[in-house]
This record gives C-alpha cells, structure tokens and sequence, in this order.
C-alpha cells in the first residue's frame, strides 16, 4: 500500500460554467488527480504530468472521436 498523495489547486473547466455533472483536476508534484466533483471523496483517477498534456492537447487539436 503506497501513500496517499496530497493533491492541491484542484480546478474545474472555466467552460463547465455553472454544472454540477464535472470533474476537477488537481495536481501533485509530477502527477494529476482527476475526480468527479459531485463525489470528491469517491476515488481520483492519477496520471503522470506529461501524459495529461499530451491528452489535453488531442482535445484541444479535436483528435480524439
């Protein structure tokens, strides 16, 4: 069993507006937490840093479908 990892500056999208249906993303260091934000206590997905950017940036070129 490892230990927990303390996220921090969790962040939901500035385009989810007002919606309660999201997921925040917090960071660590070299890591991202990803969580749903109407259950924060139900479990974080965690990925490396650089896999979240590239990620991203398939989202923002519009080449995931």
């Amino acid at each position: 069993m490892t230990a927990p990892r303390q996220f921090h500056n969790w962040q939901k999208s500035a385009h989810s507006g007002g919606q309660s249906q999201c997921v925040e993303v917090g960071q660590a260091p070299g890591l991202i937490g990803i969580r749903d934000t109407k259950n924060r206590t139900g479990g974080t997905l965690v990925i490396e840093r650089g896999a979240f950017g590239i990620f991203l940036a398939a989202v923002k070129a519009n080449r995931l479908h």
